[in-house]
């Protein structure tokens, strides 16, 4: 591991003011991911700027009746908050169903937003990974792949973001605030994290030394009927091979409302907007439910190790729908 810096900041203009001494610097949440990387060689800062004190750790309703998350909030406390877990509770399941308890106690919001992935090729330094060296390649593509993209990946790179939290966000059109010397921005998830294209070692539209100061949740009263489901490959914990975030507005047997995001399919939380557009204002069905999936999945291009990825999403859809349209009509 290269030798480094470490700095503890207590106050935004502190840490934006720090990290622009130094452009290897990187902040430092609960540090869950980055840790591993610098052991592995892949990420070598100069300087960590530990954020872990910064008074972002509040959750609180907006105005309008969001919801507004710090961006130092752990994961363990966003998934127990009451008002998390009552109004968003996709959000919750999410966050319960990613790693394990221990990680979840050490892991921040802003943190897990900005994940690397975790393709065996990008974290192996004897390997190349345009991720990781741009135009060297992805030996992915002809090589291990089982769980890697089938929507919006690239002959650049194949991996898949490995959020929970990130999907449920997804659906709900969760809004990423953040800080840099020139003054706070914006962006809706929607924009966050960029397509993969020809540069998939750009992940974000986050601009150059900024700082994740928070999450707001719009007001969403569908939220409230809501449910993540995560398939992996063993009980314990470990990163999905597809996963889905719901929720779900039914009246008189008509879809009024829904919203849907797929993990583990794409390099980014994916938003299932065409999906959403078959089943609004149509039958609250099986049939219904999977024939939005098949809209939603006829851009899949899965590799030869992959496509049980397309079946998978398409059953995770008509399975979780189904269960929110009985749970409601009780």
């Amino acid at each position: 591991m290269r030798e480094f810096g470490y700095e503890r900041v207590y106050d935004v203009s502190g840490a934006l003011a720090l990290l622009g001494t130094d452009p290897e610097a990187r902040f430092l949440g609960g540090g869950t991911n980055l840790v591993d990387l610098m052991k592995a060689g892949v990420e070598r800062p100069a300087l960590l700027v530990d954020v872990q004190e910064l008074p972002l750790d509040a959750i609180e309703f907006t105005p309008d009746g969001g919801l507004r998350i710090g961006a130092t909030v752990t994961n363990s406390d966003l998934a127990a908050h009451p008002e998390v877990r009552r109004h968003y509770p996709a959000l919750a399941q999410a966050l319960l169903a990613g790693a394990s308890g221990q990680l979840r106690n050490m892991a921040t919001v802003g943190g897990n937003l900005l994940q690397r992935t975790r393709c065996g090729y990008f974290s192996d330094l004897a390997k190349p990974c345009n991720k990781r060296v741009p135009g060297s390649g992805c030996p992915a593509i002809a090589g291990e792949h089982h769980n890697h993209a089938i929507l919006g990946a690239s002959e650049h790179c194949v991996a898949t973001h490995p959020s929970d939290m990130a999907v449920a966000l997804a659906a709900f059109d969760a809004v990423i605030s953040y800080e840099t010397a020139g003054g706070p921005g914006e962006l809706p998830i929607a924009e966050f994290y960029a397509p993969v294209g020809g540069t998939p070692h750009i992940e974000t539209a986050l601009p150059p030394g900024a700082l994740i100061t928070g999450v707001t949740l719009p007001p969403a009263p569908v939220a409230a009927h809501s449910r993540y489901r995560k398939v992996r490959e063993r009980a314990s914990y470990a990163f999905a091979v597809g996963s889905i975030a719901a929720a779900l507005d039914v009246r008189d047997g008509t879809v009024a409302e829904v919203r849907l995001a797929f993990g583990a399919v794409a390099s980014r939380p994916w938003r299932a907007r065409a999906a959403e557009r078959a089943l609004t204002g149509g039958p609250a069905s099986a049939e219904a439910y999977a024939a939005a999936a098949d809209a939603e999945l006829a851009a899949a291009e899965a590799l030869p190790e992959n496509g049980y990825k397309v079946t998978l999403t398409r059953n995770l859809v008509v399975a979780v729908l189904s269960e929110l349209a009985e749970e409601a009509a009780r």
